[in-house]
């Protein structure tokens, strides 16, 4: 859990710091830019489209861990426009809150204990 808690930090800082830096080089406009390539049909746009579905994946899945609440599908919607910077903090606070239990951790307290 150490080894895993060690690489969700790491991901969270390194997207954190790659994103201000692009931010700051490149504008905060990045919507525009990001749709702009999925509807050029390009390559950079197949992999924006591909993101995109896995970014709706992840924040299914957090919503359903939190059986679809109020605070599940907000949760969720960080999921969606945060992507790794939210999922990683997200699974970090679980791993703590869970004490490592990774069953828990991905399930929920009501379905692991089931």
């Amino acid at each position: 859990m150490k080894a895993f808690r060690i690489v969700l930090v790491s991901m969270f800082v390194s997207i954190v710091v790659y994103t201000a830096i692009a931010g700051l080089q490149h504008g905060w406009n990045l919507i525009p830019i990001f749709f702009n390539d999925i509807a050029a049909m390009t390559w950079p746009g197949q992999f924006n489209f591909d993101f995109s579905l896995f970014l709706i994946f992840s924040g299914l899945w957090v919503s359903w861990r939190n059986h679809f609440s109020l605070g599940g599908l907000i949760l969720g919607s960080f999921a969606i426009v945060l992507g790794a910077m939210f999922l990683s903090a997200y699974l970090l606070y679980l791993s703590f809150k869970t004490n490592g239990n990774i069953k828990e951790m991905l399930l929920g307290k009501t379905r692991a204990n089931s």
